[in-house]
């Protein structure tokens, strides 16, 4: 198991998508002496090879094959940084560090919030109580 050891990539089904702004691909990677390949070596090898920077190349949906040794994905190239931020989905950009995480309170806080602003408070609870009864 050597990091190190060479790997193969294969493209599949390359288009070029003039209307988007990219080229894309299935990517299917060998490696057959290592037990995976991370994202971002994936992103510079398909940068080297298409002549493009790494940070407008897009690697996702990396399965394993049973057995080990191989993967298949999908890889997408974008013209320009432009043409990503407006195409690309905002889930990817921030794993590639493009775009910041947008934090939020927790799902159970938000639904809390929500319930205890839909409570009626003060003398109106009598009349609301009594609309209801009719």
């Amino acid at each position: 198991m050597d990091l190190n050891s060479p790997i193969t990539l294969r493209t599949r089904k390359f288009i070029t998508n003039r209307l988007l702004q990219r080229k894309q691909m299935v990517l299917d990677v060998i490696h057959p002496a290592r037990p995976n390949v991370s994202r971002a070596e994936l992103q510079e090898k398909l940068g080297e090879l298409y002549k493009s920077p790494k940070e407008q190349v897009f690697v996702f949906g990396m399965r394993t094959h049973y057995g080990g040794g191989r993967s298949t994905g999908f890889a997408l190239i974008y013209d320009s940084k432009e043409a990503l931020e407006r195409f690309e989905p905002k889930h990817r950009l921030v794993r590639n560090g493009l775009a910041p995480k947008i934090e939020k309170p927790s799902r159970k806080l938000r639904k809390e919030r929500k319930n205890r602003a839909k409570k009626v408070r003060g003398t109106k609870k009598s009349k609301t109580g009594d609309a209801k009864k009719k």
